[in-house]
């Protein structure tokens, strides 16, 4: 009994000790994160995929109408930094968006790394002038879902019918309405930032039915340009989110 009791002991205070070494990590961790202050302007040099960030400004983690989609990702994998303009840009859209959308809430998913150059699950995003940004969702009744945003990491692996409706919940479908007027949101502060969207990256199978909402119409009416060929891969992955290329006007 004795024994049993003392082993006991041992793992319990092992098991503390575990948290508290792990919690220490994450902390050290994130300590760039915490500290990072952003100043004057940033510059891209090179392409999206092959290229370099100097004065990265680094994305807030949440603001009034939207929030980051990771802590993993934005604290551990430091891979929520752009260029200055593409923050100014993106808070701008969200600004807008609380007008015309005030009861929406939106996700940004991953920009790139502080210095730029290759990030661990992404072949692009390496000059600060690129960014992942969740779909919308809504359910049969046109209200917005909320419940799969908090998913993190592994939102990549949500997966969609090329007629947007979620694989394992058939209520659950892309708000392709929306999402245009995400994308329009951006495209207006793009423009005040000396910015202009370069390519926006969305499964090739889902842009018939984007394209048939008003704000897809405007999209098209104003020659944002959606990719029309790509890699099987790439193309499969973009279901679940959009990748936004900009560039400096």
């Amino acid at each position: 009994m004795k024994i049993s009791f003392f082993l006991k002991k041992q793992l319990s205070l092992k098991r503390t000790w575990l948290v508290f070494i792990t919690i220490l990590l994450l902390a050290v961790c994130s300590l760039s994160e915490l500290t990072y202050q952003n100043t004057g302007s940033s510059q891209s040099s090179g392409t999206v995929g092959k290229g370099k960030l100097n004065n990265a400004h680094l994305l807030p983690y949440s603001g009034s109408n939207w929030r980051y989609f990771s802590p993993l990702s934005y604290y551990i994998l430091d891979d929520a930094y752009c260029n200055s303009k593409v923050v100014h840009t993106l808070k701008g859209a969200f600004k807008r968006l609380e007008t015309t959308l005030p009861k929406s809430t939106w996700r940004v998913m991953e920009c790139g790394r502080q210095t730029g150059g290759k990030t661990l699950l992404h072949k692009t995003h390496q000059n600060g002038l690129s960014v992942d940004l969740m779909v919308p969702k809504k359910d049969e009744k046109g209200n917005q879902v909320r419940r799969y945003d908090w998913i993190g990491l592994w939102h990549y692996l949500l997966e969609f019918t090329d007629e947007g409706m979620l694989i394992f919940n058939a209520s659950t479908d892309i708000d392709f309405e929306k999402l245009g007027s995400l994308i329009l949101a951006l495209d207006d502060a793009a423009k005040k930032n000396d910015l202009r969207i370069k390519m926006v990256i969305l499964k090739i199978e889902l842009k018939d039915d984007f394209y048939a909402t008003s704000t897809g119409k405007e999209i098209k009416r104003r020659g944002i340009y959606l990719a029309k060929y790509l890699p099987d891969w790439t193309n499969r992955m973009h279901d679940d989110h959009i990748h936004v290329d900009f560039e400096v006007r």
